[in-house]
């Protein structure tokens, strides 16, 4: 079918409000100016650039489309404006027109409305709805000029009183890391919010984030997303699914709209602001998980709403046949993260969240994609990693990567640049894995309550680069991983293929919730167990929002579409499971009471030593039941950690205290509370040379005391 091209006689006829000047290419972006707005574009192979003007965020139409002239709007491949006279407020959008030759790798459609990547705000009239966009002309479909753009773009300015907020600097070793939705956290009406699901929302629960010991939030994608790209309903009740957790990024410099008040447009800039420097007045980092590897236009199928229609060719990884893309992200297409022109926008894009936003830090999503070359091969060095790991703006922020992405890239231990942590991927499976009974994982137990040396020593980096996690949003919930054998996603519409299958799981007995005492008090000791070990690791512990009392999602462990009950933070289990809760908030404190877990260094071999039940160096091939001594000098104290993840009842005989003193048990997973963890001085003694009993599938730690 013939492609009809866009009347653009039509576009160039409306009569002009504001009057322009040529404006200037840097920088890029929206920036005001004393005169105006001023008003600059990257596109390399487009033709003509139309920038689209709106009465307010409620109009259909544009009241003024200034065509820009490329003989005074453009220099090199920045095509610039100054709009004169305006100011905050101003609504904008784009259309591009060039090539339309997909063969080539060109995707230019005038018919498209285009949202500005460089936004620092989208709105909408009610809520962010890219209904307009996403179902806007394609090749064969007859023009129709006048066709709303539902989300638009927002000229904003800086100001806001910062007072004197000051990032926090915690040292790593310092770290205790929760990670949370921001809507999920406090949407539910057992939140108790003033403003439910919104960044002004996460403020009310700062009192209970200082009271559990976090000093670090690490927040699930908050940039804008649409949330209405998922078409499929949940096959039992026909609710249609949506985009809940965000990772389909199109608007990298926007905080999302859907998580401010919209008291007035451009309010979640203010608002995100707000709850940033609330959080940094308690003590409270934030870090941001950002998805630089992919954005929400998916494959040669998808949608046209930014990036496709400014320079295909440029912001994607394309095949050898250009008319499809490289989808080493496992949603549709990978940006061309390694191009100088796509280097420098997302590296614009973290300085402006560290110097306008105040962020402290960041997760970087399926970050090997960052070190993937423009044809996707993986280089020795990669240029973008090398730059945001030395760039001065960016230089004391924390960088966390997801060191794997879709492609098979699976470089935790291996990722590049010293000053990148990693999410630990093998501490969550062989914790699990561990404390799930399987043979042989002794040894990889240690390892992991040690720093995981083996992984990390090899490249110079220390502990502190190990993120230690036993769940996080992606999989079972720490109350699901012990009470479902299997993953249970039939809401998710996809027949449950999606999510994982393998997680190390294990039901105790009854799949799902159950009654029986035996089994619950069985899932509590195992969940004690390795949240205990999280904690008493070496690495940063980060923490999945609501495992610290029982937050469960009924067996999904992807529940990526599902902004309901599922997903919500229950707020009304901080009192079914508050002993739970307690055990969490006594473990983190003590924690903290116990510098030693958390120095920036590998323990050296004469400060740790290997047991077994009997005493002996264990058979780490063949023991479930291990212990170490912890004796580093310097007037520290000496600990003794024990872990029983057999089925059965054992007896532990432990090295002698040191210097006369005897054995203080300050946590066991075994015990009734209060006796599950104490405070020093608090704890059950041991007599020299008695045995430390120990239930089955249960975890000691011993003071010297």
């Amino acid at each position: 079918m013939k492609f009809v091209k866009y009347p653009l006689q039509r576009l160039s006829s409306v009569k002009s409000s504001f009057e322009c000047s040529p404006g200037s290419p840097l920088p890029q972006g929206v920036h005001l100016v004393n005169d105006g707005v001023n008003f600059a574009l990257f596109s390399r192979h487009a033709t003509r650039v139309w920038l689209l003007l709106f009465e307010n965020v409620a109009a259909a139409h544009p009241f003024q489309t200034i065509e820009l002239d490329p003989r005074h709007h453009k220099t090199g491949d920045i095509w610039h404006i100054r709009i004169l006279d305006a100011g905050r407020g101003l609504v904008y959008a784009l259309r591009v027109d060039g090539p339309f030759q997909p063969e080539r790798g060109h995707r230019f459609d005038a018919a498209k409305t285009l949202i500005d990547p460089c936004a620092t705000a989208l709105t909408s009239p009610q809520k962010l709805d890219f209904g307009a966009i996403c179902q806007s002309l394609t090749p064969g479909d007859v023009a129709c000029p006048d066709a709303p753009a539902i989300v638009k773009c927002l000229v904003t300015d800086n100001g806001f009183d910062w007072e004197d907020d000051r990032p926090l600097y915690h040292p790593w070793s310092d770290l205790v890391i929760y990670e949370a939705h921001v809507r999920g956290l406090t949407i539910s009406p057992s939140s108790g919010s003033k403003s439910p699901g919104t960044f002004l929302g996460v403020i009310d629960k700062i009192p209970y984030l200082k009271e559990l010991g976090i000093n670090a939030i690490e927040f699930m994608p908050l940039q804008e997303f649409n949330p209405g790209e998922i078409t499929a309903c949940n096959p039992a009740t026909g609710e249609r699914l949506t985009n809940y957790w965000g990772y389909n990024t199109i608007a990298f410099f926007a905080p999302y709209e859907g998580y401010g008040s919209r008291l007035y447009p451009g309010c979640q800039i203010d608002e995100f602001k707000t709850m940033v420097k609330a959080l940094h007045k308690a003590g409270i980092e934030v870090l941001l998980d950002v998805v630089f590897n992919h954005t929400a236009e998916g494959n040669e199928t998808g949608p046209t709403l930014s990036f496709r229609g400014l320079d295909n060719s440029i912001f994607y990884i394309l095949e050898d046949d250009k008319r499809y893309y490289k989808n080493y992200s496992g949603c549709g297409n990978t940006l061309n993260c390694n191009h100088p022109v796509v280097r420098n926008f997302i590296l614009e894009c973290l300085r402006y969240w560290v110097v306008e936003m105040h962020v402290d830090g960041f997760r970087f999503d399926l970050a090997s994609i960052l070190g993937r070359d423009r044809d996707g091969s993986l280089v020795p060095n990669p240029p973008l990693l090398e730059q945001i790991a030395e760039d001065p703006i960016l230089r004391d922020v924390k960088l966390i990567a997801e060191a794997w992405d879709a492609g098979g890239a699976y470089l935790v231990g291996r990722f590049p640049g010293e000053r990148w942590s990693e999410w630990n991927g093998l501490y969550r499976d062989d914790i699990r894995r561990f404390w799930h009974g399987d043979a042989g994982m002794a040894g990889a137990f240690a390892s992991r309550l040690c720093g995981s040396a083996d992984i990390y020593e090899h490249s110079g980096k220390a502990p502190v680069n190990s993120i230690n996690f036993v769940t996080c949003h992606d999989g079972f919930t720490l109350a699901d991983l012990v009470s479902y054998e299997k993953k249970h996603n039939l809401a998710n519409g996809e027949d449950n293929r999606d999510g994982a299958n393998d997680n190390y799981s294990c039901n105790h007995g009854c799949e799902g919730e159950t009654a029986d005492p035996a089994i619950r008090r069985l899932r509590e000791r195992q969940m004690k167990n390795m949240l205990a070990t999280l904690f008493l690791s070496r690495g940063v512990p980060m923490l999945l929002g609501g495992d610290e009392f029982c937050r469960t999602q009924r067996g999904n462990n992807n529940a990526y579409c599902q902004d309901n009950e599922i997903s919500w933070i229950d707020w009304s289990l901080t009192e079914k499971n508050a002993a739970f809760l307690r055990f969490v908030r006594a473990l983190i404190a003590l924690r903290k009471r116990l510098p030693v877990l958390s120095v920036e260094r590998f323990y050296q071999s004469d400060e740790i030593g290997w047991f077994n039940t009997q005493g002996h160096e264990p058979d780490w091939h063949q023991e479930r039941a291990v212990g170490c001594h912890i004796h580093p000098g310097r007037g520290e104290p000496e600990l003794c950690l024990l872990a029983n993840a057999t089925a059965e009842r054992v007896l532990f005989r432990p090295p002698e205290a040191p210097h006369g003193r005897c054995w203080e048990r300050l946590l066991d997973t075994g015990a009734a509370e209060p006796f599950d963890v104490c405070e020093p001085g608090q704890g059950v003694r041991i007599r020299p040379g008695d045995p430390v009993i120990m239930l089955d599938r249960s975890f000691v730690l011993l003071l010297a005391h």
